[in-house]
């Protein structure tokens, strides 16, 4: 058999073993939302609204992707920047928080991108998305978390980001790692731009939050700042929590303490529970829709 036939049978297994993870997650929140005793209004509008407002999301998180790439001097279109992004996101629902950073990493490699600099790209994001998500929770819920704690968790992305832009740091990376060709430090204005687009990234997803509230009739007091420093906060949280896969359970539990005095615990537990469910389909179906793109353009070159 071929490496492309090999490849394939890989990558096939992967999606069955996430795919197994993914309908796990889904029959457990599905059991959760026919126990629930609360009348829903829906907007079908507003639902739509809200899905566009997630695909948005990942437009702008994999144009933040693309701008680190760019600032050390690689290149990847955006369709390929996007089917790679999609298909790496699903690693986050497998136990473990490194298959989704190896998955980017792998699939950067294998499109052209230099392996350091790949490597070095999904720390940056990581950094990225955990720095401005803090400015942006202190900004709209500000008495929600310990000043404490998001002082450290801003500390500590500033200091990634700092350490990949000093030159010194970078060469000291690299002779620890024996590399054999030589990194660059990445470029304050490249740090800038994929800082901004990641936060207005989290204002995309809040604003979804916050549709998607209004789109189930469970909005209540909960205005858009207010439900983006919310899903800020959760999301981060839930990445923290190394033993959940995609921060199940500990995402959830957070929107529903963060949630009840905004919008009941009725309300609560249907939003966080439709937020899981609504994320899940929709990174599931741009993952799908990017294999399928992947495998077209692969038969194309065939």
């Amino acid at each position: 058999m071929s490496r492309k036939g090999w490849l394939w049978i890989v990558q096939g297994a992967a999606a069955l073993v996430v795919g197994l993870f993914l309908a796990r997650a889904l029959g457990r929140h599905w059991a959760e939302f026919r126990s629930l005793e609360l009348r829903l209004e829906i907007h079908p509008g507003w639902l739509f609204l809200s899905i566009v407002s997630v695909l948005l999301t990942y437009a702008l998180q994999i144009a933040s992707w693309r701008r680190v790439l760019h600032g050390w001097g690689q290149r990847l279109e955006f369709g390929t920047a996007a089917r790679i992004w999609c298909l790496a996101n699903l690693g986050r629902y497998v136990p473990g928080k490194v298959w989704s950073v190896a998955g980017l990493v792998v699939l950067a490699q294998r499109a052209g991108v230099a392996g350091w600099a790949a490597a070095a790209s999904a720390v940056a994001v990581q950094a990225l998305g955990i720095g401005t998500a803090v400015v942006l929770v202190a900004a709209t819920t500000p008495a929600a978390a310990s000043p404490l704690r998001l002082a450290a968790a801003a500390v500590a992305a500033a200091a990634t980001l700092g350490a990949l832009a000093w030159p010194w740091a970078v060469a000291r990376l690299a002779r620890a790692f024996h590399a054999a060709t030589p990194w660059r430090a990445l470029p304050p204005r490249s740090a800038l731009e994929g800082a901004t687009l990641t936060l207005a990234s989290w204002a995309t997803y809040g604003t979804a939050f916050w549709l998607l509230a209004r789109g189930l009739g469970v909005a209540g007091a909960l205005g858009p700042p207010g439900a983006a420093g919310v899903f800020a906060l959760g999301y981060i949280l839930g990445l923290a929590a190394l033993f959940a896969p995609g921060g199940l359970v500990v995402r959830e539990a957070a929107f529903v303490a963060l949630l009840t005095p905004l919008v009941g615990s009725a309300g609560a537990l249907t939003l966080s529970l439709a937020s899981r469910v609504q994320l899940t389909l929709t990174e599931a179906a741009a993952a799908l829709l990017a294999l399928a793109a992947e495998r077209r353009l692969q038969g194309g070159r065939g």
